[in-house]
């Protein structure tokens, strides 16, 4: 079988190989471990390697690089006029000789890889929209377009979308899935956390305004005022990090919070195991993977009530939906402080729902998406 992947994620070429974001290989290694040769159709990066960039585990690779672009701006878009064409073209060339064609979305080339795919009705075809699926949701048009797209029977046929979360109205070929990190071997003895003592708080993600991590340190702040004996680590890279900094300085938070930047994921699995609560209050999620990993290890998620992050959370059972009202919010985190029951409870809860999306369950799942329809 010939594989095809269309995505905007950059990748890295180093000694003949190719590596991306370590999250998103990890999961496309199991999606191509029965293929004869890869394909992939994707921005080619110039920056070195990262701790956060692992390689396609595959012998057989044809990458196509094409131009990343954007259609944020009236001006982008009149950039992107002159390329457009030309990645259309590369991906029309590669689904001809594709046996399956697999899109990455949300995305601008995630966008042209629907448009293109209507011209192949009868190849065997699955999209990835890890984006917020929830059509309530506000989103920029091009998302709703691509969630148009592929969503329309007529257009889009022979190809399984998967999404994350259930939603009503959805054609037949959408179907609800998961992602995962841990395989059914992670599955360790959880280390005991107790809420009377050292509250340790982790951030996971990238550090930019849409996940609030301001918002992060000022719950954590208030915590610690009003006498708690909390700490904070953050682990990720972004645009707000000079920011962060100067915060945590012009407010003497060095001892209680820190900003460990991008790490293995072998660092972030030990900071998880020795964490009380995993925290994302993020305005914009699909399926937030560091808050699955969190609950993996018994760490009481915060989170935002985005995508499906209310059916993660069993709407409160296995942690808690932050309303982004500090004060409110301060009160449900305490409330759990001050119970150790309630917090033992929830951090069961959040684990043994976690731990059933294993990587091995995954497999099985990709598995049968690749058996052609009859």
């Amino acid at each position: 079988m010939t594989f095809l992947i269309i995505t905007h994620v950059p990748h890295i070429l180093e000694q003949n190989q190719y590596f991306a974001y370590a999250p998103y290989v990890r999961e496309m290694n199991i999606w191509i471990q029965q293929t004869d040769k890869l394909i992939i159709v994707a921005p080619l990066s110039k920056s070195p390697k990262t701790p956060i960039e692992i390689r396609y585990e595959h012998e057989n690779i044809e990458f196509l690089d094409i131009k990343a672009f954007d259609v944020l701006s009236l001006k982008a878009i009149s950039r992107s006029i002159y390329k457009i064409p030309a990645i259309s073209g590369r991906i029309f060339t590669s689904m001809q000789k594709a046996d399956h064609i697999h899109l990455r979305c949300p995305g601008n080339v995630g966008l042209l890889g629907c448009f293109v795919q209507i011209l192949f009705p009868n190849k065997t075809k699955t999209a990835k929209y890890a984006g917020n699926w929830d059509p309530k949701s506000k989103q920029p048009w091009t998302y709703k377009l691509q969630k148009w797209i592929l969503g329309n029977p007529f257009l889009t046929r022979n190809m399984q979308v998967l999404v994350y979360g259930q939603w009503e109205g959805n054609s037949k070929n959408i179907k609800p899935f998961f992602t995962a990190t841990y395989s059914e071997a992670d599955k360790l003895p959880i280390i005991n956390k107790n809420p009377n003592r050292q509250i340790h708080f982790v951030f996971v993600g990238t550090l930019v305004q849409g996940k609030n991590p301001f918002y992060v340190i000022q719950l954590v702040e208030a915590l610690y005022k009003k006498g708690h004996d909390v700490t904070l680590s953050f682990y990720g890279e972004g645009t707000e990090r000079n920011a962060l900094e100067q915060y945590i300085a012009q407010k003497n938070l060095e001892k209680i919070v820190e900003l460990k930047g991008n790490q293995s994921q072998e660092i972030i699995k030990n900071a998880y195991e020795y964490s009380h609560f995993v925290i994302l209050p993020s305005e914009s999620e699909g399926w937030p993977k560091a808050i699955a990993e969190g609950m993996f290890w018994g760490c009481v998620p915060l989170a935002t009530s985005v995508s499906c992050v209310p059916f993660m959370l069993d709407y409160g059972n296995r942690g808690v939906l932050l309303e982004m009202d500090l004060e409110k919010d301060i009160m449900q985190i305490e409330a759990i402080l001050q119970n150790e029951t309630a917090y033992q409870n929830k951090s069961k809860n959040a684990s043994d729902w976690s731990r059933q999306y294993t990587m091995d369950v995954f497999e099985e799942e990709v598995k049968k998406l690749l058996v052609p329809k009859g």
